[in-house]
């Protein structure tokens, strides 16, 4: 495995968390911030970066023809503006950065930025279930399986599990042990000796 390189003080540490919808990114992010305890903490999450819904490209379903607001590739967030505060963070102030979301080691400048880049992986079948479950409440059980079947597997497979080897670690998010944070951890406080 492929070590972080060590970073000067003054320059947060940058951790950046990708995985498909639904794998378990956030919870990860979570257990890390809790467990870097009293590093001060920066939390950025892509889905904050969602453009306006009147801005999200629109898809049709080549299986069904249902028209499809498509918030799961490139061009429905504002990467430039998620760049720009990633960059215009307050060294002084911060000791760890953490970004989250789906398409975090997709976009090139986004990775160039990060000391440390995980990929947070679970089963496409308890993905789909998480992603029906969380969703199917605000859209309906129907529209959202649909949708998942006919448009996010899709730009899973296009945008985000290519990424996963762009990780240096991959973390079970089946099941995300204490140890898997822990690891991660040494690893940061190992790179700020």
């Amino acid at each position: 495995m492929q070590q972080p390189e060590e970073i000067s003080m003054g320059k947060p540490y940058i951790i950046g968390i990708a995985g498909c919808a639904q794998s378990g990114k956030s919870t990860f992010a979570r257990k890390l911030e809790q467990a870097l305890d009293g590093a001060n903490i920066k939390i950025f999450h892509i889905d904050d970066y969602h453009k306006p819904k009147d801005a999200q490209p629109r898809t049709t379903s080549s299986i069904t023809g249902i028209e499809y607001i498509d918030f799961n590739q490139p061009l429905s967030f504002d990467l430039r503006r998620l760049r720009a505060d990633l960059q215009a963070v307050n060294t002084d102030t911060v000791d760890v950065i953490i970004v989250e979301g789906t398409l975090i080691l997709y976009d090139e400048v986004i990775i160039s930025l990060l000391d440390l880049k995980l990929y947070v992986d679970a089963r496409a079948e308890e993905r789909a279930e998480r992603y029906v479950g969380l969703y199917s409440q605000f859209y309906g059980y129907d529209f959202i399986k649909n949708s998942y079947a006919e448009l996010v597997t899709y730009r899973i497979d296009e945008y985000v599990e290519p990424t996963k080897w762009r990780a240096d670690v991959i973390i079970n998010g089946s099941n995300p042990t204490d140890k898997s944070v822990d690891m991660i951890v040494a690893m940061y406080r190992n790179c700020i000796k």
